[in-house]
């Protein structure tokens, strides 16, 4: 670094010296300037020293940048920045933004026959479509889109099974429409209630199915489609479904989830005998809470899996959000945004952060243990992702065209499940990359 105010030669000029002195005054007045300029340069020297270590690290942490020059990084051209990927294992595929997408959906409302009516956005009238023209990208790096080919050869003899609530039957189905651009599915399988669902790729002999199971332990429960209660539900804190227990070692890759059903009013019963409840007025019960209940159930659910000598993948999908506004589903909610949140502009409900941090302790215990046992245990968070997307709802369009008779009809709104195609395919493309690279 060059110090600008020290004195350089040129500047001591002849006019310092008197003109008339002897030749030894001169040169002991040379000698004394010299060794003054030694010391000087010593000092100075040491200080300009001593001033870079100090400042350096702060000039690059927080360069002072004028508003109106931005400092950009001055690029290689030999190297291609946008196919610089960190190495594997070290990116966050749950961290990230949604950006526009000018291809849009693989498949369409149209090609694609088994998207139940309540999902079918398209067909039942929403008149915007900017919501199917938006993508998940990591912020550090790129995954590629779902590759259905691709996926089917790898499964070839392999079964899947998504096991929870009506939210994974909504992914089994964008599941079921990206996989029909290669093969179209068979329903094999399907329960009384067409609640649990098997289909066969043929071609391959992979099997897809959605196992209903929203409590994943037993559970007795009364409602109707629309989600009204006739009666308080029965469920059993310690005892796991065997509607997917009995089938667990014969399945290679499954998702569990769980979450929304726990805030509903239940009686809780343990050892077959009644424990309390939540939200039970005037039943004379111990009102323990869903916190209680959920971190029973997450804490029986993986002790079974941890300890199974399972041999294939196991996921858990974290919470998925709802976005309704000016009220709930059930009294008058609605979601009518069109595009996604940015970052910031929305937080998780107060519920949902208490439900997401039980999902995260007992992952975190589970994990460890799994990871002793070689059991292939894996975290599926979805959560932040979908808190970005507002406007991928159905909303009054779980309803075939409801404004057709009256603008202004009041109807009940869908702002939890998605709409096909819409934002939960990403989820499959973030499933793939899991499968493919750990």
């Amino acid at each position: 670094m060059r110090a600008d105010w020290y004195p350089s030669s040129s500047s001591v000029s002849s006019s310092w010296f008197p003109r008339k002195n002897s030749h030894y005054q001169l040169l002991k007045f040379v000698v004394c300037i010299f060794l003054m300029g030694l010391v000087f340069r010593l000092f100075s020297s040491r200080s300009i020293e001593n001033s870079v270590v100090v400042q350096t690290p702060f000039l690059e942490e927080t360069p002072v940048v004028d508003d109106e020059v931005k400092v950009k990084p001055v690029p290689d051209h030999n190297v291609d920045f946008r196919k610089i990927k960190p190495p594997k294992g070290k990116c966050d595929l749950f961290t990230g933004d949604w950006i526009p997408n000018p291809s849009g959906p693989i498949y369409t409302n149209e090609s694609c026959h088994v998207i139940e009516p309540h999902q079918n956005c398209m067909k039942n009238g929403r008149p915007d479509s900017g919501y199917l023209f938006w993508r998940w990208k990591p912020r550090d790096c790129e995954i590629p889109r779902f590759d259905a080919k691709k996926f089917l050869e790898l499964m070839k003899n392999k079964q899947w099974a998504l096991i929870g609530d009506s939210i994974q039957r909504n992914h089994v189905q964008s599941l079921l429409c990206i996989l029909s651009k290669v093969e179209d599915a068979v329903m094999v399988y399907h329960d009384e209630k067409y609640s649990s669902k098997r289909w066969l790729f043929p071609s391959y002999n992979f099997t897809l199915s959605v196992i209903w199971s929203p409590f994943l332990v037993e559970a007795a429960t009364f409602e109707d489609i629309n989600g009204v209660s006739t009666a308080d539900i029965q469920l059993h804190l310690d005892k796991l479904d065997h509607i997917w227990v009995d089938q667990y070692q014969n399945i290679d890759y499954m998702i569990f989830s769980g979450g929304k059903w726990f805030f509903k009013t239940a009686i809780y019963y343990e050892n077959n005998k009644v424990v309390g409840c939540h939200y039970c007025p005037g039943q004379n019960l111990t009102e323990l809470g869903f916190v209680y209940a959920y971190r029973k159930v997450l804490e029986l659910v993986y002790n079974h899996i941890v300890k199974s000598n399972h041999k294939g993948m196991i996921f858990f999908r974290m919470i998925t959000p709802d976005h309704f506004e000016n009220g709930e589903w059930f009294s008058g909610g609605t979601c009518t945004r069109s595009v996604p949140f940015k970052e910031g502009e929305s937080n998780l409900n107060d519920i949902d952060v208490v439900l997401r941090d039980i999902e995260l302790e007992e992952f975190k215990k589970a994990e460890a243990v799994a990871s002793k046992n070689k059991v292939n245990l894996k975290l599926f968070d979805t959560t932040h992702l979908s808190l970005l997307r507002p406007d991928g709802h159905p909303g009054p369009y779980r309803h075939f065209h409801p404004f057709a008779k009256d603008n202004n009809a009041k109807v009940q709104n869908d702002c939890l499940h998605w709409c096909l195609p819409g934002p939960i395919d990403s989820w499959s493309d973030l499933v793939m990359e899991m499968v493919l690279n750990g």
